[in-house]
């Protein structure tokens, strides 16, 4: 870790921060519970040190990138942003990315534990194009904003809110994300973070990264992870469902095996919400009496509830959703309600 990570990760620790044993990730600020309500009804702000972000520049960055992603770049302007994917050749999901230019570069945001395998194999695609691939999670942050408060936080941080889902805005050196109505990241240099926290944190409580997880849930957003890579095609996600696959851009890696998915309609595992009485880890499988020979499903990511238990996402296998279990076929019985019925 560098000494600008090193600074903000003290400075959080300072703030009341209490981190996973990995000493990576922001548990929470002292009282989960509240942070959780806070989550559900008020705003909160929560360090998103499981993001990290990759720069293409060069004068062949959007054609290199064009050529790679599920999404269409040419229909990508300054000021906004997308949501898209990067697959394998047999059209599994290595990353989910939200994607947005900044000046003649662009910014790839995607979750921190892929980053190191993700930005390797993308060089491998180089070859001769102009375009340099840059890790800028040893200079660059996220915080994340949501909740009802977004845009009166923002304000008292003499920030601008970008207008609509999947626009930005950017002043000075901070870029700001808008993913959805209530929910904001801001990306900015880690010397400028301390800064911005405070300034933010008037009107924002604190949380830690299951908070907004749970936010994750709620506005059924599936980032794929490390545990989750290379298991889903993006139509299982649905994906194609958030704007996250264009059908009608040139050929990327996977692309007849996700148009040929699209085309046939023979999926039959989607994006579901569950709710359990036990946690569930990303890439765990499910199970059910309809689906006796195979797995039933495979949990994206899972945080505690406001309501007590937990809340999950998971790709599930739609004729099991009305009997699913965690473990086994006779593990503790999972709510699961379809996100896109």
């Amino acid at each position: 870790m560098n000494s600008c990570a090193n600074t903000w990760q003290q400075s959080l620790s300072a703030l009341g921060a209490t981190f996973d044993p990995d000493n990576t990730d922001v548990q929470h600020f002292g009282d989960p519970t509240a942070e959780l309500a806070a989550a559900a009804q008020g705003t909160i702000l929560v360090p998103l040190l499981h993001f990290s972000c990759i720069e293409a520049s060069g004068s062949d960055a959007k054609a290199f990138l064009q050529a790679q992603l599920t999404n269409d770049l040419n229909s990508l302007q300054a000021g906004q942003a997308q949501l898209s994917a990067w697959c394998s050749a047999k059209g599994r999901m290595l990353a989910s990315l939200v994607n947005y230019p900044l000046g003649e570069n662009y910014r790839l945001m995607l979750a921190t534990d892929l980053l190191p395998a993700i930005l390797q194999r993308l060089r491998m695609f180089v070859l001769r194009s102009r375009v340099t691939l840059a890790d800028l999670s040893q200079t660059l942050g996220h915080l994340g904003l949501a909740g009802t408060g977004v845009e009166a936080a923002l304000a008292a941080a003499g920030l601008p809110t970008p207008e609509m889902p999947m626009t930005t805005a950017t002043q000075d050196q901070v870029s700001i994300i808008r993913l959805s109505p209530a929910r904001v990241i801001l990306a900015a240099p880690l010397t400028e973070l301390s800064a911005l926290w405070q300034k933010l944190a008037t009107l924002a409580t604190p949380a830690g990264r299951p908070a907004w997880q749970y936010r994750d849930v709620q506005e059924a957003f599936p980032w794929i992870t490390g545990a989750t890579r290379e298991e889903f095609v993006p139509q299982m996600a649905d994906f194609e469902k958030m704007g996250g696959v264009s059908f009608h851009k040139g050929c990327y890696p996977g692309q007849e095996v996700v148009a040929r998915t699209q085309y046939l309609g023979k999926v039959k595992r989607h994006l579901y919400r569950l709710k359990s009485p036990v946690p569930l880890s990303p890439g765990e499988e499910l199970h059910a009496p309809a689906s006796p020979d195979q797995s039933a499903g495979k949990v994206i990511t899972c945080a505690p509830s406001p309501d007590r238990g937990f809340v999950a996402l998971a790709v599930v296998l739609a004729p099991a959703a009305g009997d699913l279990h965690q473990g086994s076929m006779s593990g503790p019985r999972l709510q699961a309600e379809a996100v896109n019925p």
